[in-house]
């Protein structure tokens, strides 16, 4: 069965991770901030428990787990750590430029970043103007990945039923709510923290397939079975 038969109106994709290379970044600053205020967890903890997850939900589960309640002012400081990284070293992903624009079929972006760093990793890496104003955040929802608001949401603004959105993910979390909002789901593994499991076992075992690691294979990907 091909997607472009079964209806196909929109593609929904993640940011951090899928457009651009920002978790290694943003998940160093993150490890480094919570050893700061006094929690032991080390990167891969990190990177295996909150990829994809607003900071929102990062700090409650911090909170939970650890019994440490971060001090006034530490989301901000960490945000803007991450921000001053990505100013010298956020790329976008190999070829996803060319990959979106050449897909003729309309795009969004839904993330879980807040709008403030979203739309500034698209502006820094060139590729806000592939999305314009279909840019949505978590903060623009109840309740973040992985529920399934951001993406009802994103569908809802677009015009699009759930159903007919394919979305395009790197983290369990994000294919968990694409799934649980009626979603198709590809899980894209070519960031630099998939690194440890190129052929995506997690997300697989969430609900995602196919599973890619190049643009260049985006078309073949929505074209597919």
């Amino acid at each position: 069965m091909n997607t472009r038969a079964t209806n196909l109106s929109l593609v929904i994709f993640d940011c951090d991770g899928v457009l651009v290379d920002s978790e290694p970044l943003s998940l160093a600053c993150l490890t480094a901030g919570l050893n700061r205020i006094g929690v032991a967890i080390d990167l891969a903890t990190v990177r295996a428990r909150f990829t994809g997850t607003s900071m929102a939900s990062i700090m409650a589960h911090i909170a939970a787990d650890y019994g440490i309640t971060a001090p006034p002012g530490f989301v901000d400081a960490v945000k803007a750590e991450t921000l001053a990284l990505f100013d010298t070293e956020l790329k976008a992903m190999r070829g996803v430029a060319s990959a979106v624009s050449g897909l003729g079929l309309p795009v969004c972006v839904a993330s879980s970043s807040d709008p403030v760093r979203l739309r500034h990793s698209l502006g820094l890496t060139g590729l806000l103007p592939l999305f314009g104003d279909h840019v949505f955040s978590s903060a623009q929802v109840a309740r973040g990945k992985p529920f399934p608001d951001l993406f009802l949401f994103a569908a809802e603004r677009m015009g699009a039923e759930p159903a007919a959105c394919l979305v395009i993910e790197d983290s369990v979390p994000g294919v968990t709510a694409a799934r649980s909002a009626g979603m198709r789901v590809a899980g894209f593994t070519g960031g630099g923290h998939w690194g440890h499991d190129p052929a995506g076992s997690d997300l697989v075992r969430a609900g995602a397939t196919p599973i890619f690691s190049d643009f260049s294979d985006l078309a073949a990907v929505i074209g597919g079975p």
